[in-house]
């Protein structure tokens, strides 16, 4: 299964587990959303910990399904927007484990979740540019500074985990050897609270944010729709589809 639900005592985890490298497709991100949405309903989870079994976190999107079926641009920006509302709703708080490559829809994961833990070989980045696409910058926004964001937004580059940490995004850095034992204290310490206590707290927390993040992301990916629609995304995701280096213009 691509997606699976581990239960270990008050603290769900959900194995993202989609070789070689958690790109999803449109009914793999509809089907996380309501993972995540049933898992937070669980009147017995006090915590929800996200992490991965492949080389790396998550890819994103299956832009090879898009490739060969541009019409699902639609039911691929819907499973997205569902998936990263779902974990910013979740009733409890959400604690993403990472390592390796956090790109795209990783991003958007980490982005709405309440903490991010990091292995030190872990990577964020949003290659959209290169890829003919948009979106994902309302979420790195919760994690890094504006300008930050923006210069790997329109450079496609890469953030390594430990930039992360000194700006703030990653609670904790760690080897890869000891990032599951490491989120695992970590969520255990939430999960010991009283569940009616953070179901409040999250509730109250997401009421404060200076911005409404689900929305800010729903207008990028208007964009998003409308970079399909050029030839320019064409010409990019026949590039990155063969193999090849980025498309130049």
């Amino acid at each position: 299964m691509p997606i699976r639900v581990n239960i270990r005592d008050t603290v769900a985890e959900i194995v993202l587990a989609h070789p070689p490298v958690n790109a999803f497709d449109s009914q793999g991100w509809l089907a996380l959303a309501r993972t995540i949405e049933e898992t937070g309903r669980n009147p017995d989870v006090r915590c929800v910990m996200i992490y991965s079994e492949t080389k790396g976190f998550c890819a994103g999107v299956d832009i090879k399904e898009l490739q060969a079926h541009p019409g699902r641009i639609v039911d691929v920006n819907r499973g997205n927007y569902l998936t990263f509302r779902a974990i910013r709703a979740c009733e409890v708080p959400v604690v993403s484990a990472v390592h390796g490559f956090i790109i795209g829809g990783g991003i958007g994961i980490c982005g709405a979740s309440d903490v991010v833990i990091a292995a030190d070989d872990a990577f964020f980045s949003l290659p959209e540019i290169d890829r003919g696409a948009m979106g994902g910058a309302s979420h790195l926004s919760r994690m890094l500074p504006l300008h930050k964001v923006r210069a790997l937004f329109f450079t496609g580059g890469r953030c390594p985990a430990e930039e992360a940490y000194r700006l703030g995004a990653i609670e904790k850095l760690v080897p890869r050897a000891d990032l599951l034992a490491t989120a695992r204290e970590f969520c255990d310490v939430i999960a010991s609270k009283s569940r009616r206590a953070l179901v409040l707290a999250k509730e109250s927390l997401n009421g404060i944010e200076p911005r409404d993040v689900d929305l800010s992301y729903r207008f990028e990916q208007g964009f998003t729709l409308e970079m399909y629609m050029s030839p320019d995304s064409q010409k990019s995701r026949d590039a990155f589809v063969e193999g090849k280096a980025p498309a130049r213009f």
